[in-house]
C-alpha cells in the first residue's frame, strides 16, 4: 500500500532538523595535522522524524541505498592513522545526496535500484529548498570552512562504499579510484594499492565521472587546485568493525605512499 508523502504540505518555513537532532554534518579529528581532507558524503543512516522515515520498507532502512555501509568507520580509521580531518553527514542520502548538486534529480532519489523511496515522490520546490538549505548548504559550507583552514594546499580524499551486487549482477571490483578531469592523485593511488595490497582495485569502477558522481571534488577540490581523488570500497570488505579497521589500515597506507606522508598509531591501538 503506497505511503502518502507527509512532506508535500509541509509549510515552507518548517524545518526538517530538529533542534536536538542536528547538526546535519560534523568534522572529525578537527586538529588533524596531515595536509589531506577526506570527505564522507554518505556517512549516516539517519533521516529526521520530520520526514516519517520516507516511507521505506522496514528491511531497506539500513540498506546501501540509505547510507555508504562502513564507510565512516573506514573513513575514520584512515583519518586517525594519517593524523588528518575527515568532514562527514550525519544526515542520510535520501534525504539529500550531499555528492550531488541541487540541479540533479539523483539529490533526492525516489528510487535506488530496487527500493522504492515513497516520501521522495512528488517533492515541492520548497520541500526541495528546505532539505538544500538543511542539509546539503551545512555540508557544504563545513567542507568549503574546513578547507580554508589549512596552513597549506591540502588533498583531497573522498571515501564511499558500494554493493556487491547491482540489479543482481556481481562486481568484481573491490577498490574503485574514481577521478574528474585531473587524474594525479587517482593514477598514484592505483598504483600504490597495486603494489601495496592485494585488493582487485580499478579505475574509474564502478562508477565514473560521467555517472555524475564526483561532485564533491568538482565543488570543491578543483576550483582550489587540489590533488583529489574518490575512493569507492566493496561494502562486504567493510561490513564490520574488523573489516573496515583492516582497509582502512590498507587504505592509509596507500594514500601515504600517494601522497608522502607519514601514518600514526591511533590512541589505544596496538
Amino acid at each position: 500500500m503506497p505511503v502518502a508523502n507527509t512532506s508535500m504540505s509541509r509549510p515552507a518555513d518548517t524545518h526538517i532538523l530538529a533542534q536536538e537532532e542536528g547538526p546535519a554534518a560534523a568534522v572529525y579529528r578537527a586538529e588533524g595535522r596531515a595536509p589531506v581532507l577526506l570527505v564522507c558524503e554518505h556517512a549516516s543512516s539517519f533521516v529526521p522524524a520530520s520526514l516519517s522515515g520516507l516511507g521505506l520498507a522496514p528491511a531497506d532502512r539500513l540498506s546501501h541505498a540509505v547510507w555508504d555501509i562502513g564507510a565512516v568507520d573506514m573513513a575514520m580509521h584512515i583519518a586517525d592513522l594519517l593524523d588528518a580531518p575527515l568532514v562527514h553527514s550525519r544526515v542520510s542520502r535520501l534525504v539529500y545526496d550531499c555528492n550531488r548538486p541541487p540541479s540533479a534529480a539523483s539529490a533526492f532519489p525516489e528510487k535506488s535500484e530496487t527500493i522504492e523511496i515513497l516520501g521522495n515522490r512528488q517533492l515541492s520546490e520548497n520541500d526541495k529548498a528546505a532539505r538544500i538549505r538543511e542539509v546539503y548548504e551545512p555540508f557544504r559550507q563545513l567542507v568549503a570552512s574546513t578547507l580554508d583552514s589549512f596552513a597549506t594546499r591540502p588533498a583531497m580524499i573522498t571515501i564511499h562504499t558500494f554493493t556487491p551486487t547491482w540489479f543482481g549482477s556481481p562486481r568484481l571490483t573491490e577498490l574503485g579510484i574514481l577521478h574528474d578531469e585531473d587524474d594525479q592523485l587517482a593514477e598514484a593511488v592505483l598504483a600504490a594499492a597495486r603494489s601495496q595490497t592485494s585488493l582487485r582495485a580499478e579505475l574509474n569502477q564502478p562508477y565514473a565521472a560521467v555517472d555524475g558522481v564526483t561532485h564533491t571534488l568538482h565543488e570543491h577540490a578543483i576550483p582550489r587546485g587540489l590533488e583529489n581523488v574518490m575512493i569507492e570500497v566493496r561494502n562486504d570488505l567493510v561490513s564490520d568493525q574488523a573489516g573496515a579497521d583492516r582497509i582502512g589500515t590498507m587504505l592509509a597506507s596507500v594514500f601515504a605512499e600517494a601522497l608522502n606522508l607519514p601514518t600514526t598509531t591511533p590512541q589505544g591501538a596496538t
